[in-house]
């Protein structure tokens, strides 16, 4: 089954760029758009439900006329439907080769990812969740910036990630920069004895680098075209990350959720890239 990109449209400007980011990328990947607006009734509007669908349908079809008119190669289907966002956004993600929202992130995320509706669609989604600035354009995908990917954990804990990494950069002809961020386990950092072993040993830098190159090497033997640049730095990984998002066209992470007393949560990397990162940024989940 050929599954389709699709982009959640709310009519913001944010949810704009994600749709013609998610049509570039459809182009590139040689899949179909869908495009989704899910809506509901308000009662304190004026109109009646078919006056206010109608104006949903209008508002959806004008920004699909327009992207169409750049892509006139693309294949678009559309869906609007009068339904919550996390259900028409979780159920949609479940189909499509991945989801695509517009976010306003640096403090609170609005739109589609409104309080705790865009944390519950990016945590319990089974496929990619991308989410894009509205100052996002194609212009940003060229000059040689790279598809930047966090790397943690053994070669499988970041398998969905740098499979999602490699695959873009592939459909871009781009970089892959695969980072990973290590920090002293607090044995290293309070004890002076392991510390003086620690540096016999030649420092735990050698390790990580190891990993990487481990996780890497499937990889680059699938995607033998696409150049890799290997960085290992000490340091938090959401710090690490945020600050190559300079050279990034898109960011990807990986993420498991986690569930508290008050629903699923995103880790601690995700979420402070996604907040603080001016580029898109690719949420893969770790299947």
């Amino acid at each position: 089954m050929t599954r389709a990109i699709t982009a959640g449209l709310d009519g913001t400007e944010e949810s704009l760029a994600a749709l013609d980011w998610a049509a570039r990328e459809a182009v590139r990947r040689g899949l179909p758009l869908r495009v989704l607006h899910a809506w509901h009734h308000a009662e304190k509007l004026a109109g009646d439900r078919d006056t206010q669908r109608g104006w949903a349908e209008q508002g959806v079809a004008e920004a699909v006329r327009q992207v169409a008119g750049r892509h006139p190669e693309l294949t678009v289907g559309v869906d609007v439907v009068e339904e919550g966002a996390v259900e028409a956004l979780g159920r949609a993600a479940r189909d499509a080769e991945m989801l695509v929202l517009g976010s306003r992130g640096h403090g609170r995320v609005v739109g589609f990812l409104l309080g705790s509706v865009g944390q519950h669609v990016i945590a319990e989604a089974a496929r990619p969740v991308v989410l894009v600035r509205a100052g996002d354009r194609a212009a940003l995908e060229a000059a040689g910036r790279e598809v930047v990917v966090g790397q943690h954990g053994d070669a499988e804990d970041s398998a969905d990630a740098l499979r999602f990494a490699f695959e873009a950069a592939a459909a871009r002809g781009a970089t892959v920069r695969a980072v990973r961020a290590w920090s002293l386990p607090p044995v290293f950092a309070y004890s002076p004895g392991s510390l003086r072993l620690l540096d016999e040993a030649g420092g735990l830098e050698p390790y990580e680098k190891q990993a990487l190159a481990d996780a890497l090497r499937p990889w680059r033997e699938r995607f033998p075209e696409v150049p890799v640049a290997e960085q290992v730095e000490m340091g938090s990984a959401a710090q690490v990350l945020l600050s190559l998002v300079g050279r990034a066209q898109l960011m990807v992470v990986g993420r498991r959720a986690r569930r508290t007393a008050v629903g699923a949560r995103i880790g601690s990397v995700a979420h402070g890239v996604l907040h603080h990162a001016d580029c898109p940024v690719a949420v893969v989940p770790h299947t």
